[in-house]
């Protein structure tokens, strides 16, 4: 029993109700819910997707884990590494599956674009210091693009995607923060491993102040209303808020970092909230 939670763990359960929320919400967003085939089909397709991703991850990680995640199943020996790989492939080629079902556009958004990224990021472009990050955050935000073309109208998931373009990217380089001893020891070039702490830090805490412009804007805007403000305020604003100030006082204490990048999974989510709300 414990290593079958072992490899439901290796798939991180939460990050795939995270996506299935996100498509959920989309689908409430454009009052399309109603489409239940598109709806399960593109959900499927989004958690199958983002499993394979985060097995891929931890099979091609497994050195860096050791040191900054050594409960992972694939650090402490419970899953075989093989097995992850396996997995990966499985999983990637029912998501392309389930991707067929979908309107045309859906599905060339998650054959052609989504899943090579995928790939090509975690064996490649995550070692690059930004880049990594940058791509990652693209791939979020296709989350809600894919949504959209799988009910048939992309246009109003761009502001969510960009949305979750800011948040990821922020929380990226957070978690790179957090994970700087175990990439600097596997040779992973990522953005504080080259440019030092506390220029990332300093990277941070301008982002953090860029995204709370941004989530501001549509209300300024006038695209949302009211209650995109006060959620936005409550779930998102106060959050970066936070985040600066942990960076500013306590500089890249383990804890606070931590915190910051659990900070920002909860304003993804919240944001994506107010964005329906709104």
């Amino acid at each position: 029993m414990k290593k079958f939670f072992a490899h439901i763990r290796l798939l991180r359960p939460i990050n795939l109700l995270t996506g299935l929320f996100a498509v959920w919400v989309s689908g409430a967003i454009l009052n399309e819910l109603h489409q239940r085939a598109e709806l399960l089909f593109a959900v499927m397709t989004v958690m199958l997707y983002n499993a394979a991703a985060n097995a891929l991850n931890d099979y091609l990680d497994v050195d860096a884990d050791r040191i900054n995640h050594p409960n992972r199943p694939l650090s402490t020996g419970i899953v075989q590494r093989k097995t992850a790989l396996i997995l990966s492939v499985i999983l990637s080629v029912f998501g392309s599956v389930t991707a067929l079902f979908l309107p045309m556009q859906a599905t060339v958004l998650a054959m052609v674009v989504t899943l090579p990224l995928m790939i090509v990021y975690n064996i490649k472009l995550k070692k690059l210091p930004l880049v990594g990050n940058v791509v990652i955050a693209c791939i979020l935000g296709l989350t809600f693009l894919f949504a959209g073309a799988a009910f048939g109208n992309m246009q109003p998931m761009i502001i969510p995607a960009m949305l979750a373009f800011g948040l990821t990217l922020l929380r990226e380089l957070v978690k790179d923060i957090e994970d700087i001893e175990g990439d600097t020891r596997s040779g992973l070039k990522t953005y504080p491993v080259i440019f030092g702490l506390e220029n990332a830090e300093k990277l941070v805490i301008g982002l953090s102040f860029l995204t709370a412009i941004g989530v501001l804007s549509p209300w300024w805007f006038g695209i949302y209303g009211r209650l995109y403000l006060i959620t936005v305020i409550a779930g998102v604003e106060l959050p970066l808020v936070i985040i600066t100030i942990l960076f500013i006082k306590y500089s890249s204490s383990d804890r606070y970092v931590g915190i910051a990048a659990k900070l920002l999974k909860f304003s993804t989510i919240t944001g994506v909230l107010a964005i329906y709300l709104g």
